[in-house]
């Protein structure tokens, strides 16, 4: 066994399922941890009168590393949860020993992509998320093979997507559009750091991917075929060797 646990942290608009298919492999040699974002899962959302935000979503994971008595883990997530990993990584440095961003970015959202989030989080509010959320993601989370060969991929993700809260999907939408870039703090970053992106990703494509390499100093990039957005889902062998080969000792 390896001396550091791995925290994943999951996309949107799934929750920590999405790791079902990573987490045995992973779980050999590496402690696995892969809680829900509040809302979402089995996670509930609190209630506050807070504007969303992922700073919060942050101080769930460090008083979750703080109940577990783990002082630093390896730290990462798949696009919403790479987000959220860069929030964890804000306000608690000392905590990360190293990084593994998946299919996710570093940069704000430009205010179209800002504005559309809230849309959704507006529209999961007003009609629910059935039907219409997983019909707008589902093109988007799979490369087009995936889509026409694997039905049954297909259709456990699209149960997965609408198993899920309208409110945490409203909040979580709306704490991703007010996130702040990142790319400065990556800079500042000098643990083990690996980037993992499908190389049909369209969300978050191939080149934010080495915007984040080349801000991390410390980093490893890996293109993975055959796969877009959900790369755990869709390649999990491929992600949880990329892991394995990669993960730092001690």
């Amino acid at each position: 066994m390896v001396e550091l646990p791995l925290v994943l942290l999951h996309a949107f608009p799934v929750d920590s399922r999405m790791w079902n298919a990573v987490r045995a492999p992973l779980a050999a040699q590496i402690r696995v941890i892969t809680p829900d974002q509040r809302g979402l899962g089995r996670s509930p959302l609190p209630e506050t009168d807070r504007e969303p935000s992922l700073d919060d979503a942050a101080r769930d994971v460090i008083a979750l590393l703080d109940k577990l008595e783990l002082d630093q883990v390896v730290l990462g997530g798949c696009s919403m949860g790479g987000y959220l990993t860069q929030a964890v990584l804000r306000a608690a440095p000392d905590r990360v020993g190293g990084l593994v961003f998946i299919d996710t970015k570093a940069t704000a959202d430009a205010p179209e992509a800002a504005q559309a989030r809230l849309d959704q989080a507006n529209r999961a509010e007003a009609d629910g998320i059935d039907g219409w959320l997983a019909d707008f993601a589902m093109p988007l989370m799979f490369a087009d093979a995936t889509l026409a060969e694997r039905p049954d991929l297909v259709a456990s993700t699209r149960e997965l997507i609408e198993a899920q809260p309208a409110s945490g999907i409203a909040w979580a939408a709306r704490a991703m559009a007010a996130r702040p870039d990142s790319l400065a703090l990556l800079r500042e970053t000098d643990v083990p750091t690996l980037v993992l992106v499908g190389e049909h990703d369209k969300v978050t494509p191939v080149d934010q991917a080495k915007l984040i390499a080349e801000a991390a100093p410390n980093s490893t990039l890996q293109v993975l075929p055959d796969s877009a957005h959900l790369t755990p889902l869709e390649v999990p062998d491929l992600v949880s060797r990329a892991i394995l080969e990669w993960y730092p000792r001690g």
